[in-house]
C-alpha cells in the first residue's frame, strides 16, 4: 500500500513532485494539491486526476503527510502547522532564511514526534549513494580532497533573485550539504564571488563563486558555482582519499553520440530535472518509508540548518573577503 502525500506548492519544484507522485514513485502517491493560487491549484488537480484544496489545514485533514514546495517564507510556518497536526513533513530547502524560524520548525517535529525530511535531492541519486556507502565502509581511506561544481545552463528571472536568499543560500547549499554528508564537518569557509551578469549585480548578488572548504579532518575542499553556464545544467563530485578516489562526472542525458570527422559531440542536461531523473522520486519514496515504518528520514531539519549555517558562512566570507571560522560539534 502506498502513501498518500499532500502536495502545497505547485510551481517548478511542486510540478516535478507532482509528476513523480502520480507516475514514478513506488512506494507514495499523490493524494491532492493545494496552493494559495486556487487556479494553479485546480489546473494541476485536473492534469493528475486528483483532488485539491483550498486551505492547508484541509490538506492535512485529507492527507497522511504532506510535501511542502511553496515559496520559502511559507516552509517553517506550514511545517510548525503540520506539525501541530501530527502529519509528517517532507519539505524543499531552505526550512526557512530565518535561522530561528528554522529551527522553531525542526523543534516543533521533534516535540511532536512527527518525521521531517529536507529535499536534499544527490543524498537520493545512485551515483552520490553508491559513493557514500563506500566511503562510509573504509574503501577510500582517510579523506584528502573534496571538489565539486554545479553550473546552471541559465540564469534565473532577475524577478526570483530578490526573494533567493542569496547565491550561496540557493545554490551553494546543495554543495555544502553534500560535502559535510560525504567528508564530515567543516571548520572553514573561503569564499569568493562574482557577477558578471549586472541583474545580479543590481540585486547585491553574484553569478558565479568559488569556495574553499577546510575539513574538521584537515581535508580540504574546492566548489565553483556558476548561475548560467550557457552549455547545459552540470553537477560533478569527486573525493580523493588515501586508498582510492571517487568520482561521479557529469552524465549525458542520452546515450546518442554523432561523429562527423574531427568531432564527436553529445547532448548536456539542460536542467536539475533532466540530470536527476531518479533521485526526485527516490527522496519521495524514502520519505513515504519514514512515515510508514517510522524510521529516520536520511535528511533531517538539522543537517538543512548545518547546511544554511555553511551558506551563511559563505556570505560571510565573500562579503567581508576574510576566511569565516565554525564551531564543530563535538
Amino acid at each position: 500500500m502506498t502513501v498518500g502525500i499532500g502536495l502545497a506548492g505547485l510551481g517548478r519544484i511542486g510540478r516535478v513532485h507532482a509528476r513523480n507522485l502520480r507516475g514514478r514513485c513506488a512506494e507514495a502517491h499523490l493524494a491532492c494539491v493545494y496552493d494559495a493560487d486556487t487556479a494553479a491549484a485546480q489546473e494541476v488537480a485536473a492534469a493528475f486526476e486528483v483532488p485539491w484544496v483550498a486551505t492547508f489545514a484541509e490538506l492535512l485533514d485529507r492527507c497522511a503527510a504532506v510535501a511542502i514546495a511553496s515559496p520559502t517564507a511559507t516552509h517553517a510556518p506550514l511545517t510548525i502547522e503540520a506539525a501541530a497536526a501530527g502529519v509528517p513533513v517532507f519539505c524543499e530547502k531552505p526550512l526557512s532564511l530565518d535561522r530561528d524560524a528554522a529551527l522553531a520548525a525542526v523543534e516543533a517535529c521533534e516535540q511532536a514526534g512527527v518525521a521531517l525530511q529536507v529535499g536534499f535531492h544527490r543524498r537520493f541519486d545512485p551515483d552520490w549513494v553508491a559513493a557514500a556507502e563506500r566511503i562510509a565502509a573504509g574503501e577510500l581511506g582517510q579523506v584528502q580532497l573534496f571538489r565539486t561544481s554545479l553550473r546552471d545552463m541559465d540564469p534565473p528571472n532577475p524577478a526570483f533573485l530578490a526573494h533567493s536568499g542569496g547565491f550561496f543560500a540557493d545554490v551553494t547549499v546543495h554543495d555544502l550539504d553534500v560535502a559535510r554528508w560525504l567528508c564530515g564537518e567543516v571548520a572553514e569557509v573561503s569564499a569568493h564571488g562574482a557577477a558578471a551578469d549586472p541583474a545580479f549585480a543590481a540585486n547585491d548578488d553574484i553569478d558565479t563563486a568559488v569556495v574553499v572548504l577546510r575539513f574538521a579532518s584537515g581535508a580540504l575542499g574546492v566548489i565553483d558555482n556558476s548561475r548560467s553556464a550557457r552549455y547545459g545544467y552540470e553537477c560533478s563530485t569527486e573525493v580523493m582519499g588515501t586508498l582510492a578516489t571517487a568520482r561521479i562526472d557529469n552524465p549525458h542525458p542520452r546515450g546518442l553520440e554523432w561523429r562527423t570527422p574531427g568531432a564527436a559531440t553529445r547532448g548536456f542536461a539542460r536542467d536539475f530535472e533532466e540530470r536527476y531523473p531518479f533521485a526526485y522520486a527516490a527522496e519521495l519514496d524514502a520519505f513515504a518509508r519514514c512515515v510508514r515504518d517510522g524510521s529516520p528520514p536520511r535528511v533531517t531539519g538539522r543537517d538543512a540548518i548545518a547546511a544554511s549555517d555553511l551558506a551563511t558562512a559563505a556570505t560571510e566570507s565573500w562579503r567581508s573577503g576574510r576566511t569565516v571560522s565554525l564551531e564543530v560539534p563535538v
